[in-house]
């Protein structure tokens, strides 16, 4: 009897990964309303310049897109649209821009409004952010469409939502006066009016209401006088909750999501487009991201971290697969989650050809790739012929860097070519990242970081031994012969025994991982490190022998002490 390989659509229907979960939602949408189109949304505040948050929307987005056409196997045509506020009033003078005070003359104007206080090159601040977002997203080449809130609202494309809105303008008051103070009850109102005068955009009460001629009045705050406008043609835009309702309502959104913050906002807007006769979107609440104190990001802090920095330390697609695990839990973005998702990345990647249908689907790197992940880059050494390769982990570059005291990347570039002659810059360009990325992490964050320790009687007389066994290898000895070595050094030591272990027996103990963390502590002033057998044969025997010799001799803890007191001064 044989079991029939299912198709991708078929694995894809029963998937656990969430991209297919949010996926499905959708797929029943489209069975119920019968459309050929689906349109997914993200949103932009141009207010600020695009940030990681903005990346990890756009990126899930892209997931759940690309799982939508898998399960719908192309009959069905997809959109995203990155959608920017743009219309926006300047509330506050970003501090991380220049110009400050003539940008403070602004204040209350549509952010394309406000001149471009960078350079000439843009009509407004607005527009130069814009350029940036969708700069922003073309470097991490996103399949999009841009909208600018200015433009839509004066060309039209919400007029006739507006209009609806102006008819059911009651309703959707009593959706959003219940959440609000009584200060603010008083004068709320979903439409903002852009003065005629001043150009701010204005949030005043409502006078008079005129939806027959699609007009509202408003008393101007600084003359005293009644203002009638028109609510259509950009005269007026509406605040944010009316906004993205308005917006989903006008475009037949279909799918965006919000951070875990905005919960009582989706709920808000979601009832407002059913009083405008429309269906909300489908889509999911995401977690926040926490600095390295647990902490909620803040772009006005500036705590946690930036795209800019996670990519001078990784990859993008490390960062992708950041903000493709658990979305629905809270994450430390910082530093130290760096090393981390680069090396899951490789593992993900490295098991992705051995994997079946049903767990490639379940595997980030489809989603990160849209189901075509790269080929893998390995080093062969010479003597281990048939083997399936090494792959060169993140940490692995971090410590090699470390036992060679050095910040030059051409100088683990040699380590890499002395164990696989063939590799170079060219045959493996993902790898040459790496290291350049694991050379500036090293220099910034592990190096000062790190802290040797000397080694206790017990621990001399194992590492004594183990440079005894060590010195009967040849240069060109295999990982796994290095690996053996480690293991039978440290079996017969009762403080690395460990019986139980899967398959050990008093004649012969399994080994304990504090044998390996004494390892990392001593020889790498780290508390955890790679393979410790495929470090020594990427290394070097005769370099581990030599690292081995000035740990016993307390030079390594000598010579970062001494870093470390140069590096204060």
């Amino acid at each position: 009897m044989t079991t029939e390989t299912p198709s991708l659509a078929d694995a894809a229907r029963v998937s656990a990964a969430w991209p297919f979960e949010e996926a499905r939602k959708l797929v029943q949408r489209v069975e119920r309303t019968g459309q050929t189109s689906v349109l997914f949304e993200t949103g932009y505040g141009p207010s600020g310049l695009p940030h990681i948050g903005t990346f990890g929307e756009v990126a899930r987005t892209t997931m759940v897109r690309h799982a939508f056409e898998v399960l719908t196997e192309g009959r069905v045509e997809t959109h995203l649209l990155a959608f920017s506020d743009d219309m926006d009033g300047l509330r506050k003078v970003p501090d991380n821009v220049p110009n400050r005070d003539m940008m403070a003359q602004y204040l209350g104007k549509p952010l394309t409004q406000v001149p471009d206080p960078f350079s000439n090159e843009y009509p407004s601040f607005g527009a130069a952010n814009n350029a940036r977002l969708r700069a922003f997203l073309d470097r991490f080449d996103f399949h999009y469409e841009f909208a600018s809130s200015t433009e839509y609202y004066k060309a039209g494309r919400f007029d006739e939502m507006l209009l609806r809105m102006l008819e059911v303008y009651d309703d959707v008051m009593d959706i959003i006066l219940p959440t609000l103070g009584p200060d603010r009850r008083a004068t709320y109102s979903p439409f903002l009016p852009i003065s005629p005068r001043t150009g701010i955009v204005l949030q005043v009460p409502m006078v008079e209401r005129n939806p027959a001629k699609g007009t509202i009045v408003y008393v101007d705050p600084d003359t005293g006088q009644k203002v009638e406008t028109k609510v259509t043609g950009g005269a007026v835009k509406c605040q944010w909750k009316a906004d993205w309702a308005l917006r989903w309502a006008a475009l037949g959104i279909d799918y965006e999501m919000a951070g875990k913050d905005l919960i009582d906002s989706v709920k808000l807007s979601s009832n407002i487009v059913r009083a405008l006769g429309g269906t909300p979107p489908d889509g999911f609440n995401y977690e926040l991201f926490l600095d390295e104190k647990g902490q909620k990001i803040s772009k006005s802090k500036g705590n946690g971290l930036t795209i800019e920095q996670w990519l001078t330390y990784a990859s993008p697609e490390s960062l992708s697969l950041f903000m493709y695990q658990k979305p629905r839990e809270a994450k430390r973005l910082y530093f130290d989650a760096i090393p981390r998702a680069v090396d899951e990345y490789l593992q993900f990647l490295n098991g992705y050809e051995r994997q079946d249908i049903k767990n490639r689907l379940g595997n980030p790197v489809w989603h990160i790739h849209s189901g075509e992940p790269p080929q893998p880059e390995v080093l062969h050494h010479p003597g281990e012929q048939g083997s399936a390769g090494v792959s060169i982990s993140f940490v692995m570059l971090l410590n090699l860097a470390a036992v060679a005291n050095s910040e030059d990347a051409q100088v683990l570039w040699g380590f890499l070519r002395r164990y696989a002659p063939g590799v170079s810059r060219e045959t493996h360009p993902r790898l040459d990242k790496l290291v350049g990325y694991a050379v500036a992490y090293f220099r910034d964050f592990v190096r000062p970081a790190k802290s040797y320790r000397l080694p206790d009687d017990v621990e001399r007389d194992a590492l004594a031994k183990l440079d005894a066994e060590l010195a009967k290898l040849p240069a060109d000895a295999s990982a796994e012969d290095i690996q053996t070595i480690l293991y039978d050094v440290a079996r017969p030591i009762p403080r690395y025994q460990d019986m139980k272990a899967k398959g050990a027996t008093p004649e012969r103990p399994g080994v304990a991982n504090d044998w390996f963390n004494m390892l990392y502590q001593v020889l790498l002033g780290e508390n955890r490190g790679p393979r410790f057998g495929s470090f020594v044969a990427l290394y070097g025997i005769a370099e581990t022998r030599a690292l081995i010799a000035k740990a016993l001799s307390g030079d390594l803890a000598k010579e970062h002490q001494t870093f470390l007191e140069s590096r204060a001064a």
